[in-house]
């Protein structure tokens, strides 16, 4: 240490989840700076932290944009959040707990005398207390004190359970690299039981530049609604999820979704989409679609199209790892897409048209394969007895379309389905042989997988 600086080595850039790059802290009077060690910066590499410089990870934090300074205890021993004045907080953690009183000196002395706050966190393990938000992040205090915060960036959808809960689902966070079979444990569901009422003028400005839903959140005749439901509005609020800001790069209204059922609207961003229902909102990253298939109905009056998500969708206990839309094989529609939205969408320049005047489902699958950059799948060679590129079968007590396609086997609407090649260890025809005192009109079909439970398909023409 010296009068012009203070060093501290072996800390933690831990602004985003996942991160684990050590590196060394400098503080002097043009502000904050943090640098990785020798080969750790490797593990920023996709990153998109504001002050961070690559290749070097370098983070450089100007005095005159720090705003605040807090220090409380981490999973790291202790740790430094750092208030920008933009709305940024960056996170240092694994220092001691003696270097407290020199980074409070050093504050203080370098950085025209800003504060250095203590956080005292709760520990109590009470599952009681109140919420505040702080810009885009949720605070759970209890007897005044955090306990934990969840940032608003990564809700994906949120919903009122009953008239007095509320569901916050989340949304693991955008890592390049990183891979979630045998990744850690994440947090994908909190819960919160919210008693009382709130005055109707109250909930109604919590309201304002969002999406209301009709289900249990009209205001009482003694001009009061629910408390849950005005939280549940704030959410939808800080997360973004209700109305849309900012532009997107193409939207389609009112799309009829066999799986989950409903009509939604879909809003298509240049690193996700939102499908916006009445009751539920999803904000989908592209990068959870994994496969993307086109087949036609057996009415020949309607087209399907499939979106294989991972992680699924959830509405409460059940999971929907695919969207099923469905459309009018006739409808011709004209799109045309904004390239302009923002700075990242200009990629897909060069995978999308800017205008599309064909069926509205040749629109829709073509922008979600440009987007999505996933190979698009239709029907392939296969043709039943009246032509059609799927036959209708049951699965269980559940009736849908089969189709045989060039590498597996698709089942939809529900349950959807998708079947490969690969994973088939034998299939098994019953029920085909018809004489003059047996004459069957139908017959089953099982496929007997390798290690995973069996399909028996029933009641096929």
């Amino acid at each position: 240490m010296s009068d012009s600086h203070v060093r501290f080595d072996d800390i933690y850039l831990a602004t985003e989840p996942y991160v684990r790059a050590v590196g060394q802290v400098r503080i002097s009077t043009p502000g904050i700076g943090w640098k990785a060690a020798e080969g750790e910066a490797e593990a920023l590499a996709g990153l998109s932290i504001p002050g961070l410089s690559l290749p070097g990870g370098v983070l450089a934090l100007q005095r005159e944009d720090l705003r605040r300074l807090q220090w409380q205890r981490m999973a790291r021993g202790y740790g430094l959040r750092i208030y920008m004045k933009n709305g940024t907080v960056h996170r240092l953690d694994g220092f001691a707990a003696e270097d407290f009183d020199t980074l409070r000196d050093a504050a203080r002395r370098l950085l025209h005398g800003l504060a250095l706050e203590t956080r005292d966190i709760s520990t109590k393990g009470w599952n009681w207390g109140r919420t505040d938000f702080e810009g885009t992040t949720l605070t759970f205090r209890v007897d005044n004190r955090p306990m934990f915060d969840l940032p608003m960036a990564c809700v994906s959808n949120t919903n009122l359970a009953n008239k007095n809960e509320v569901s916050i689902e989340l949304q693991p966070p955008r890592t390049k690299g990183l891979r979630r079979k045998g990744g850690p444990d994440e947090l994908v569901e909190v819960r919160f039981y919210v008693p009382g009422t709130a005055a109707a003028a109250a909930a109604a400005d919590k309201k304002t530049g969002s999406d209301a839903d009709d289900d249990g959140e009209e205001a009482e005749a003694d001009g009061e609604v629910s408390a849950a439901s005005v939280f549940h509005d704030t959410i939808k609020e800080r997360a973004d999820l209700g109305q849309v800001s900012g532009d997107s790069i193409v939207q389609f209204a009112e799309v009829l979704c066999l799986t989950p059922r409903g009509r939604y609207s879909i809003d298509m961003f240049s690193h996700f989409l939102r499908l916006r229902g009445k009751t539920y909102d999803y904000k989908i990253p592209y990068e959870n679609v994994q496969r993307l298939f086109l087949v036609p109905k057996p009415d020949e009056l309607h087209m399907m199209f499939v979106v294989g998500l991972n992680p699924p969708i959830r509405q409460g206990q059940t999971r929907y790892p695919y969207l099923v839309l469905q459309f009018v094989r006739d409808e011709e529609a004209a799109v045309d897409l904004n390239f302009d939205a923002d700075a990242a969408a200009r990629r897909f320049e060069g995978s999308l048209r800017s205008h599309y005047d064909e069926p509205l489902y040749r629109i829709v699958s073509n922008v979600f394969r440009g987007v999505t950059d996933k190979r698009l799948v239709e029907g392939g060679a296969f043709r039943g007895y009246h032509g059609s590129q799927g036959i209708k079968a049951s699965l269980k007590a559940s009736e849908g379309t089969l189709y045989p396609l060039e590498k597996g086997f698709l089942f939809a609407p529900k349950p959807t389905l998708y079947i490969p090649h690969s994973e088939i260890a034998s299939i098994v025809f019953s029920r085909v042989d018809a004489s003059s005192t047996n004459k069957m009109r139908t017959f089953d079909l099982k496929l007997n997988m390798h290690g995973s439970q069996d399909y028996q398909f029933v009641s096929i023409n």
